[in-house]
């Protein structure tokens, strides 16, 4: 399945990049009954619905042409969101100081479950903070992290004035 999403993302990241979006993450789940190509994207000015439309036709016309599934599959084009995933060094590099949701491939001084706030970050690790102490976890065994959100932040809840 890995081999497929990568084949997936090295067709699909330029065609997303030159409609002005990052591809930030592809999530592709084959399933019997039919699967699914999950597609988060984002643009600085933020993602719209119409966004999300436009990169849809372009991807699904390619993959037609393409024929890079060989099942029934349903594409799905979303914005990452609030808890948005974190998949590259330079993710962890932007959302710095943010708190962040990790969990790894390899268990990590006996856990594979860490939450904290992200204090630095390299090509290799990034390190988070958390109130137990400070973690080093090695980029190639995250298995999935997201964004913890801070709902009082977005939302400017509890500002006075």
């Amino acid at each position: 399945m890995a081999v497929v999403s990568n084949r997936l993302n090295d067709l699909l990241e330029p065609v997303v990049n030159d409609l002005g979006y990052e591809l930030v993450l592809l999530e592709f789940n084959p399933y019997k009954g039919g699967s699914t190509l999950r597609i988060y994207i984002d643009a600085v000015a933020g993602i719209t619905l119409e966004d999300c439309e436009k990169v849809s036709r372009e991807v699904a016309a390619l993959l037609d042409v393409e024929d890079a599934i060989e099942q029934a599959y349903r594409l799905e084009v979303s914005s990452p969101g609030l808890d948005r995933p974190l998949v590259t060094p330079a993710h962890f590099q932007r959302f710095k100081g943010e708190a962040v949701k990790v969990q790894m491939l390899v268990p990590q001084n006996g856990r594979k479950r860490f939450q904290g706030v992200i204090a630095e970050c390299d090509v290799e690790s990034v390190v988070l903070e958390a109130p137990e102490g400070r973690y080093v976890l090695p980029l190639a065994d995250i298995e999935r992290a997201r964004l913890v959100p801070n709902f009082a932040t977005k939302l400017n809840l509890g500002k006075t004035g």
